[in-house]
């Protein structure tokens, strides 16, 4: 392992790739603690503190605590999600945006600048409801979390303007981990923020032990259900179906070349992580907007139904994952395509005809081993609330952080692998390591 790292800083581009992301995350992480103006923060962390296992806490875990403070990054990048997830579903219903959906790069590049105007609106519109909700924030004494010479429109004003330019900031962060650090930009902000407040987390643990608020035996059984979670969303991410594949043999000049046996391997969850950001970023949304109207008794009953661990909150969740797993592995996997490359290089299935049976035939496979990945990625994201709720506990890190946190180190690990064996250094993932299991 030691001699894998220093392989890794020995090579200058991946090098300085990973420099990059490092300082990236530094930037981050500072946006994170520089707060709006006009906050009183002893009244906003009073609000919070007596509110701890509110609607916000899931989207507070996913942004770093930058919401609790109500820094510039506040809003995190989860607007950027909610923008590519509209933009990915008009492709499913305006025949323009399913067109640019498959016409390559240029067609990407377009859909990317939608997705950044979604991005600077939906931001607005949400920062907009932020201020005025945080006006509306009292401490028992009455006190105002707002400033008195900032109040109202000057507020509302410069809130949504510090909001909303630093959720376009990370979106930008976020672009330029992808194409100049390593990993992925906006998976890897989540991540960071999801880890970001794990030391406090364990902390916290350690404090209830001492205090006798919390019996070691629970706090083991959960580290017990973290790390079982752990090694099956490890399991389950590396599963794969091996597609043999058979090339026949070629006639090039006066050379005979031997045909050759490979296969095509279809991951059990080829979704990865997509499924659960895109699911968690709609759920926030009901209880979010049923906070910024306190006295309305229907946006409270909406944000009880909503709240994280109920019976609705869990069925609504579960069925979100499942239906973004199968969209998001449809739009990133075209079995049409590759029967069509297949056909092109002269490539077939043993006992499948080429062309249209083979894409038939990708296209059942992957329906039926995409169904078990969704139903184990909704499984892992609902039953750890379940359980929690069932003892009676609470802890920061549930089935959702789980499932990012792994997902998302499991991704980049494998850049860098990549990275390593494309310049034949030994990676990370030696034989019989993280080796995808056939299904």
């Amino acid at each position: 392992m030691l001699d894998t790292v220093k392989n890794i800083f020995r090579i200058p581009e991946l090098r300085k790739r990973i420099i990059f992301t490092l300082v990236v995350i530094f930037i981050y992480r500072i946006g994170g603690h520089v707060p709006t103006p006009g906050v009183n923060p002893q009244v906003l962390a009073e609000f919070f503190g007596r509110t701890q296992n509110s609607l916000f806490g899931l989207y507070d875990m996913f942004v770093g605590g930058a919401f609790k403070r109500l820094t510039v990054f506040a809003l995190g990048i989860m607007p950027y999600i909610s923008a590519s997830i509209i933009i990915q579903l008009l492709g499913t219903v305006f025949p323009y945006f399913h067109k640019l959906q498959r016409e390559g790069a240029e067609g990407r590049k377009k859909i990317t600048q939608y997705t950044r105007y979604g991005t600077v609106i939906l931001a607005l519109i949400q920062a907009i409801g932020i201020s005025v909700f945080i006006q509306n924030i009292t401490s028992e004494t009455g006190e105002s979390a707002v400033v008195p010479f900032m109040q109202g429109f000057l507020f509302m004003f410069t809130t949504a303007i510090s909001l909303t330019t630093g959720t376009i900031l990370i979106m930008w962060l976020g672009e330029q981990i992808t194409n100049r650090g390593v990993g992925n930009g906006i998976s890897l902000i989540i991540f960071i923020g999801i880890v970001a407040g794990l030391p406090a987390a364990v902390y916290g643990e350690f404090q209830q032990i001492f205090v006798g608020t919390r019996h070691p035996i629970i706090s083991l059984v959960l580290l017990a259900i973290i790390l079982a979670m752990t090694a099956f969303v490890v399991m389950m991410t590396q599963a794969m179906r091996r597609i043999p594949i058979q090339t026949p043999k070629k006639v090039v000049g006066t050379k005979m070349y031997a045909g050759q046996n490979t296969v095509l391997p279809l991951r059990l969850n080829m979704a990865g992580v997509i499924p659960v950001i895109f699911a968690s970023s709609l759920m926030t949304f009901p209880g979010m907007i049923g906070s910024f109207f306190p006295e309305s008794g229907v946006m409270e009953d909406i944000s009880r139904l909503f709240a994280p661990g109920g019976i609705l909150y869990s069925i609504i969740y579960g069925l979100l994952i499942i239906f973004f797993t199968y969209f998001y592995t449809a739009i990133i996997f075209n079995p049409v395509d590759i029967a069509d490359n297949l056909k092109r290089s002269g490539g077939f299935i043993p006992g499948i005809r080429p062309g249209k049976k083979t894409a038939e035939f990708l296209d059942n496979v992957l329906t039926r081993i995409t169904l078990p990945g969704s139903v184990f990625l909704a499984f892992i994201a609902i039953a750890p609330f379940l359980v929690m709720g069932a003892m009676r506990i609470d802890f920061y890190f549930g089935g959702t952080s789980v499932l990012i946190v792994v997902g998302v180190a499991l991704d980049t690990l494998q850049q860098l692998e990549s990275h390593l064996q494309s310049r034949n250094y030994e990676g990370f993932m030696k034989k019989g390591r993280l080796r995808g299991r056939r299904y």
